[in-house]
């Protein structure tokens, strides 16, 4: 039942140093249909983004410009860290996984999200989110 875990994804790219490159995705090459695009920027290098989990959104992210770091801690407890620092590297995140985000100076996120925005997705208690552990095994 939850056997996904984060992975990255390598993307194809084209072009040069010379002309710059460019990395195209679409539906058929995700593991899930894009409902939702964002992206997250100017976080001062300081701050921890993320800080929760979500029911059901799946996510794969990418450090658009710059160095993000991620943690993620999933429902059974295990934990990943990974560091994006190519546009043509995404991170698939499942769902149920715990969060953590650092940025480098004038990093940009950019996240393709299964979902639309519901705030009932969201677990944004750790309490909440180590008590799920109890209910779903």
């Amino acid at each position: 039942m939850f056997s996904e875990i984060p992975r990255l994804l390598d993307f194809s790219r084209t072009g040069s140093q010379a002309i710059g490159y460019l990395t195209v995705t679409q539906n058929s090459e995700l593991p899930f249909t894009i409902r939702r695009v964002y992206w997250t920027y100017q976080v001062p290098t300081d701050t921890m983004r993320g800080g929760h989990a979500h029911h059901d959104l799946k996510q794969v992210v990418f450090a658009v410009n710059g160095q993000i770091g991620l943690t993620l801690e999933g429902i059974r407890g295990d934990k990943y860290t990974f560091t994006l620092n190519q546009p043509d590297q995404g991170l698939y995140i499942p769902r149920l996984y715990w969060g953590a985000i650092t940025f480098s100076t004038n990093a940009v996120l950019m996240c393709l999200a299964s979902e639309e925005y519901l705030e009932a997705d969201y677990i944004r208690e750790y309490a909440e989110f180590k008590i799920l552990q109890h209910v779903h095994f």
